[in-house]
């Protein structure tokens, strides 16, 4: 196993479509995987795309950890090859979300508050869930990077662009053109 190296905004491997994986038992989609679970419990955030590592590949890794949703809502920590999201209705929720190719930055981003998502296991079985609030986030964050999209393309207010530390001077409310999607005060960390 191994600590890979991030790709930061910028850099080709974020901006095109990662490629379908054939076979999600192959041994090298494990230990892509582990290398991938290593870097994610090193840099201690909540997900992580095959992109991100520099690997065009539709794989991400996710969890919701208690410290960000309570015990009734933790999904563990999830392998999903070739993921499909379907959104189940209109409604938007506004959130705070951060990643690790854009250091040092969070936005506010608009997502879909209930989706279903679908995809492989490594040992070729079929996963499927339905997801909501944070969970919905996070999959819908980790599964955009596979289609080369960063959260800042996602933002309809620039204005709610900031680094990170500078949030602790208040966090800005979207103006009122944002208001239709409802407010909420989640802050994603990849």
């Amino acid at each position: 196993m191994a600590i890979l190296k991030i790709a930061r905004m910028g850099h080709p491997v974020l901006r095109r479509r990662a490629e379908p994986v054939a076979d999600p038992t192959d041994p090298e989609i494990h230990g892509l995987l582990a290398d991938m679970l290593e870097t994610l419990d090193d840099i201690g955030g909540v997900g992580l795309a095959a992109p991100q590592v520099h690997v065009s590949l539709r794989v991400v890794i996710f969890e919701v950890p208690e410290r960000r949703v309570g015990p009734d809502a933790v999904v563990p920590m999830t392998a999903l090859i070739n993921p499909v999201i379907e959104p189940l209705d209109d409604t938007m929720l506004l959130g705070w979300e951060s990643c690790l190719s854009v250091p040092g930055l969070t936005g506010m981003v608009p997502r879909h508050a209930r989706i279903r998502y679908s995809g492989r296991t490594p040992r070729g079985d079929r996963l499927e869930r339905i997801a909501e609030g944070f969970h919905a986030r996070v999959v819908q964050h980790e599964c955009d990077h596979l289609d080369g999209i960063l959260y800042p393309m996602r933002m309809t207010d620039l204005s709610l662009l900031a680094f990170s530390d500078e949030l602790r001077h208040g966090v800005p409310e979207p103006k009122e053109t944002d208001l239709a999607i409802e407010p909420v005060a989640e802050h994603s960390e990849e």
